[in-house]
């Protein structure tokens, strides 16, 4: 009945009876694959003695398993884990591409949905279990399962010493089944599903090594700030839902006018939603979850900042744009709030020494470049950006996993305590790691927008949309707080380039102390320096080959005229379907940019990113940093920035303190053991004891004493009835 159920919704759909009909199947194999490695993460597992307060029952600080640490026993069934995680997102990758493939041939124009069951028929409140399959959702699958696939068999190498290893791959296949299901979701509350899986299993993995509390704690804060943004994306469907009475985004996009175009209801709803997207993606106020994420195995790392989670919240907003091109104020806030976050994040990356914090804060400033680009309407550049991202940045954080795994061993051998994600004990590394080196600096330069890498072409059309929506469009006619929107365009332009800048500055420092200059790391430690195994550097050389090439997704057509590389604007004709409308409404009457401009407009950026890349080189002398230990910590505004402007520390001081000192003083003194047990629940206990007190008294076993009560008794009756 299903299945009929679907065929016949499906019919006259261009993908109907192709192998698109088997979507079902693509978040249903790594939800296998979680069933699989949880059962054997179950079989031989220890739970520990009945008393917890066993001595012993708690591993010692030094023997906890942590990031990058060797491992004190291997699991038994290693070997089959193996082969189920990373097997399910390669046949997943493999499906993925079958269905593109017919897409690519059927050239549909409208989603081809399949319902599966009515999950929520309340009165007016009609929800189905329906998964929507389109060119956004194309883009996205394959983002997911390719990426995603190489990272799972990275970890294959990574990981396999971990005692904890099935459970390590149970949570990164639950991960992409929810990613999955975010991305292939035809309503809001089916997305809001795998939105808070996402969620649940970055918790989960990121606080992986839970003995360590510094570990646990990340994954709780990750946890806690996503849920703040999280209220904001339910406020957001509550409003939809009340005012045109559907959460499905076909019926959406058919009834937004009615929210009426620049409107308040319109522009409210897209900054609640807006919330959540600055929640999952990690957008100032909301972005201090993602630097603590590093507490979790490298290869976690990679799949949340490339893959999966942080691209929720601007897939959301792109599958959102029937109603973001509607709002101008909200749009507008986007991008500032993008920009922003791009500018801020890249001031950060500039003082840190962990190799990883370093490419946490470059995510959070990639992704402010994505917002910018969703925000002013290039639907199509903001996830061309996140695609070529998805390249670069898993390229850099696996890269990081390499240096980081040769670095411990090389500590481990010699049994010494030194950081190993200090870059500040790194140094000359590409004499021992020359692979890993080359494709890094790949990376490097992609995401330092210098040509012909990837994401030259994908940051050059986002500040290229920036420039040109600043006369005529839609945004340019609305104000900002005041500000008229034109100006306000220049201005994130001009902020755009300067976090370019920065980001080419931090990202050469990095590689500049990691793999150039002389070994910091030991004469001893040297010895057992090597390049790690082929099953984790050959997923590094794909990404390498996709972060160089990657860029020809979407050629500009003043590059194609110069250079005939292929075809122009890929992406983008393949997205117009979907995202072209809104596009088109934002950038109506936007000022034609001459290709004499647009070049103009390359060299620039162009200039920016070299300018970036030898003040860096000049200015930064590897031969003079001291290791770590031997280190003078930052004093004045450079201890500042290396110490994120005190943000995590002033939230603490201002929020979670005075909550804690509420919470423990009032609501638990007062209320909790005051008020509810003192006064309610053993209140009511000594009343009712008071009462049972007051009878036993009376039950003296005595019968004189019975009669004369009974006496007494009859005799005040006899007196109420008869004396008035």
């Amino acid at each position: 009945m299903l299945v009929q159920t679907v065929a016949s919704a499906s019919q006259a759909h261009p993908l109907s009876g192709t192998i698109a009909e088997w979507v079902w199947l693509l978040p249903v194999l790594p939800l296998a694959g979680f069933v699989i490695n949880g059962l054997l993460s179950l079989s031989g597992a220890h739970f520990g003695p009945s008393d917890p307060n066993t001595p012993g029952h708690f591993p010692d600080a030094e023997t906890a398993i942590s990031d990058d640490h060797a491992a004190v026993k291997r699991h038994r069934w290693a070997g089959l884990t193996s082969v189920v995680g990373p097997g399910v997102l390669i046949l997943t990758f493999l499906l993925a591409l079958g269905i593109w493939q017919a897409m690519a041939v059927a050239h549909p124009d409208t989603p081809f949905v399949q319902r599966y069951f009515s999950w929520m028929p309340a009165g007016d409140l009609q929800i189905d279990a329906a998964f929507q399959l389109d060119q956004l959702s194309m883009v996205m699958i394959l983002v997911i399962t390719g990426v995603g696939a190489l990272i799972h068999i990275f970890s294959v190498g990574y990981m396999r010493e971990d005692p904890g290893y099935p459970r390590y791959f149970s949570y990164l296949n639950l991960f992409v089944f929810f990613m999955l299901v975010l991305v292939l979701g035809a309503n809001y509350p089916v997305l809001f599903v795998g939105w808070e899986g996402v969620g649940l299993c970055s918790y989960l993995l990121i606080g992986f090594w839970f003995n360590d509390k510094a570990n646990a704690d990340a994954g709780k804060k990750a946890f806690i700030v996503n849920r703040i943004g999280d209220f904001g994306f339910l406020v957001a469907m509550f409003m939809l839902f009340a005012n045109i009475g559907v959460l499905d985004f076909a019926g959406v996009s058919a009834k937004a006018l009615e929210l009426g175009a620049g409107s308040a209801l319109v522009t409210a709803i897209c900054l609640f939603m807006f919330l959540g997207c600055a929640g999952k993606s990690a957008q100032i106020p909301l972005y201090i979850w993602l630097p603590d994420a590093m507490a979790g195995p490298t290869p976690v790392s990679a799949l949340i900042h490339a893959a999966t989670m942080v691209t929720a919240g601007v897939y959301l907003i792109a599958r959102s744009s029937f109603l973001f091109s509607l709002s101008p104020v909200a749009s507008l806030t986007v991008a500032v709030v993008g920009a922003a976050t791009a500018i801020f994040a890249a001031t950060i990356g500039l003082k840190q020494w962990d190799i990883k914090k370093v490419l946490a804060y470059s995510t959070i400033s990639q992704l402010g470049y994505m917002f910018v680009g969703v925000g002013v309407g290039a639907y199509a550049s903001g996830m061309f950006h996140l695609v070529t991202h998805a390249f670069f940045k898993a390229l850099l954080f696996l890269g990081a996993g390499s240096v980081i795994h040769a670095m411990h061993s090389a500590y481990h051998s010699t049994h010494s305590l030194e950081d190993a994600q200090d870059m500040r004990n790194m140094g000359g590394l590409r004499r021992y790691l020359p692979i890993t080196w080359v494709l890094m600096w790949i990376a490097t330069l992609a995401i330092s927008g210098i040509p012909p890498f990837s994401g030259f072409f994908s940051k050059d059309e986002i500040l290229g949309a920036v420039f040109a929506r600043a006369q005529g469009s839609t945004l340019a006619s609305a104000a900002w707080l005041g500000i008229p929107g034109g100006t306000l365009l220049y201005v994130i332009y001009g902020v755009g380039l300067a976090a370019a800048l920065l980001t080419a500055i931090y990202m050469t420092r990095m590689m500049l102390y990691t793999f150039h200059g002389p070994s910091r790391t030991g004469e001893e430690e040297q010895k057992h320096l090597h390049e790690a195994p082929w099953v984790m550097t050959g997923p590094l050389v794909i990404l390498g080959i996709l972060s160089a090439v990657g860029g020809w997704l979407n050629l500009p057509e003043v590059i194609t005229d110069l250079v005939p590389l292929g075809r122009t604007d890929v992406l983008a004709h393949w997205l117009d379907p979907v995202v072209g409308s809104a596009t088109a409404r934002v950038s109506a009457g936007a000022a034609h940019v001459a290709p004499s401009t647009e070049e103009a407009l390359m060299g620039v950026a162009v200039a920016i990113a070299v300018i970036g890349i030898v003040f860096a080189i000049v200015r930064l002398k590897p031969a003079g940093l001291p290791r770590k230990r031997d280190a003078i910590p930052e004093h004045g505004f450079e201890g500042v920035v290396a110490n994120k402007y005190y943000v995590d520390e002033g939230l603490d001081r201002a929020i979670v303190t005075p909550t804690y000192a509420i919470s423990r003083n009032f609501l638990w003194r007062i209320v909790d053991n005051g008020l509810i047990d003192g006064l309610l629940v053993n209140g009511s206990a000594a009343v009712a004891r008071g009462f049972g007190w007051m009878g036993s008294r009376l039950q003296t076993g005595n019968v004189g004493i019975y009669a004369w009560v009974l006496v007494v008794g009859v005799l005040a009756m006899l007196g109420a009835f008869t004396l008035r």
